[in-house]
């Protein structure tokens, strides 16, 4: 996933590794230098201002050579950076519109607060990883290479020195990444359960100040925080070990060079003058070695954090869809409907919502559909646009299978309006435009007159250019659900939906709307899901559900005649309203 997201930007990427190439290559120089001018200042060979004039030019080698190590970083960190934020802006693009693709059933495998922490959070991560894997990773190892050879170089008699601080430290490494691993596979998990919490508290705040249930919302919250803040302390208390222990490993390795170094020239007067600069080159390297050794455990600590979330982002990108559309082209349907022994059971349900339905709906007709809560309603209503695939069985709209006809077809021709009436932050305009996108001003306002919205958008100073708070919070529930039935109309669609989506109106809009249903969609197909038998009377034919099943059809004469089903919820509701 990333090789691939990566590919894109092969100049960048070229970039970054000559630069740096640069800046190892003048941090591995720099020691060499150092070594040659204490080599000149044992020289008792040359006069005072020959060692000046050396040491000089040598002096002036090291500022150029750190001024070309300067130059590398900056720039390798502006190219990592230009990598970084171009394929994390990339990948949060594709795993948005990876979401796009998928069905009701692929977004409740995930949760939606799941999804948005992977397209935020852990996207953020593989951010840092890309800069980590740029500026670091990639150079640790050349460094450690190049130290480690050319310590041996310098020195060859300490080469064992190197060996067991090497050892020492990777040792010490692996046994902390072996412990923090665990504590960084926790995180995320830990920050799906915060942002959960969070995002339903926030939704749902009002029911919490209702019901006075601040404390328990707090008492949840605070339990996964505290979780979250245990997972880090421990990663802390790793950290506070490791520093301290690479410290003691690399005085010793220090000191016990120092230490050999003094022995061999105690032996031997020649190796004083020889290589007594040496010492000094050798103890830089093994400072290289060790920062190469820390700081490849360090980062790699940290990037096992990214590679998780890149693992969760190429789940998410990997997801095979569950519900796939024919490439056909799009085509008009006419409104006929019809269920052939359709049943449906929800992912991970064991007993079937619908079962064994079947039914046909003539074009232009209104239907209303009623029943008990739980009886199914629902559920069929969101298999007719295809929200939702069949379990068993076909459903069909002007004859066709909906499994192969194309999704424009489907967007042109059904609509449907659900009970929870849902805005997006904006403007009127602006979301009655996502059921056209083109709809012109007069468009507008005949779907607006039909659904009884204009009643209060013409009151309004700006009309459809009027301010849409988030989740419409600055609209009442009636004005929201008569917003949602014009956004469903205002393509004129040859099938309607309304699941229930009157429920917040009053007696008087609810039988205007209804009358301008009868007047100006003549031909089309109403299917109402109704709670009250009163938002369905004058339907052509009534459906009566009763636990996933159709156990009447007929218009309302006939079945407060033949059905008890019928019988027991117009009795109920008739007596409610009599009292």
């Amino acid at each position: 996933m990333i090789t691939k997201a990566i590919g894109k930007y092969k100049l960048l990427v070229t970039a970054a590794i000559l630069t740096m190439l640069i800046q190892v290559g003048a941090t591995l120089w720099q020691p060499s230098y150092m070594k040659s001018i204490l080599s000149v200042m044992a020289n008792t060979a040359l006069s005072t201002s020959g060692k000046i004039d050396r040491i000089s030019g040598y002096g002036v080698a090291l500022i150029v050579i750190a001024v070309i190590g300067l130059i590398g970083s900056v720039l390798n960190t502006i190219t990592a950076a230009k990598i970084a934020q171009a394929v994390s802006a990339d990948l949060r693009e594709n795993t948005f519109r990876k979401i796009q693709t998928f069905s009701y059933e692929d977004v409740e495998k995930f949760k939606s607060e799941n999804l948005v922490v992977r397209m935020t959070n852990d996207i953020n991560q593989i951010q840092m990883l890309l800069m980590m894997i740029f500026q670091v990773l990639i150079r640790v190892p050349l460094l450690f290479v190049g130290a480690f050879v050319l310590s041996i170089i310098t020195m060859p008699q300490l080469w064992w020195i190197i060996i067991v601080m090497v050892v020492l430290i990777v040792v010490v490494t692996g046994l902390s990444m072996r412990a923090m691993g665990p504590h960084f596979s926790a995180f995320q998990k830990l920050m799906d359960r915060i942002n959960g919490i969070a995002k339903d508290n926030l939704r749902g705040a009002r029911v919490v100040k209702s019901f006075v249930q601040e404390k328990n919302q707090e008492a949840k919250f605070d339990k996964e925080s505290d979780d979250l803040f245990g997972h880090n302390l421990s990663v802390g208390y790793i950290f506070s070990t490791m520093i301290p222990a690479f410290t003691i490993i690399s005085q010793l390795a220090i000191f016990v060079a120092i230490l050999f170094v003094s022995t061999f020239i105690t032996k031997s007067a020649s190796f004083a003058q020889d290589q007594l600069g040496g010492i000094m080159s050798f103890i830089q390297y093994m400072m290289q070695i060790m920062f190469a050794i820390i700081m490849g455990g360090m980062m790699s600590m940290f990037a096992s954090r990214g590679f998780v979330s890149m693992g969760r982002i190429a789940e998410v990108l990997d997801t095979k869809v569950s519900m796939i559309f024919d490439d056909v082209p799009d085509e008009t349907l006419d409104g006929t409907i019809e269920f052939d022994h359709v049943s449906f059971a929800y992912p991970n349900d064991d007993e079937p919502m619908l079962k064994d339905v079947s039914f046909k709906i003539n074009s232009g007709q209104m239907v209303g559909i009623v029943g008990a809560t739980g009886a199914g309603k629902s559920t069929l209503a969101q298999l007719i646009p295809r929200l939702f695939d069949p379990t068993s069985g076909t459903v069909k709209v002007g004859g066709k299978d909906l499994r192969h006809v194309s999704k424009g077809t489907l967007k042109k021709n059904i609509s449907i309006v659900l009970q929870k009436a849902i805005l997006f932050s904006g403007t009127i305009s602006g979301n009655l435009k996502q059921g056209k996108q083109d709809a012109s001003s007069s468009e507008m306002d005949r779907a607006a007159q039909i659904a009884q919205a204009a009643e209060f958008i013409n009151k309004l100073p700006d009309r459809y250019e009027a301010n849409v708070e988030e989740r419409g919070n600055n609209f009442s529930g009636g004005q929201k659900q008569r917003m949602s039935i014009t956004r469903g109309i205002i393509k004129s669609p040859k099938i309607l939906i309304l699941d229930d989506s009157t429920s917040a109106l009053d007696a008087r809009s609810e039988k205007l709307v209804q009358d301008a249903f009868s007047q100006e969609l003549k031909d089309t197909t109403t299917i109402i899901i109704a709670q009250k038998i009163s938002s369905v009377v004058h339907a052509d034919t009534i459906l009566v559900m009763d636990e996933g099943r159709i156990v009447a059809q007929g218009n309302h004469k006939e079945l407060v005649a033949t059905s008890d089903v019928y019988q027991q919820i117009y009795a109920t509701q008739k007596a409610k309203e009599e009292a």
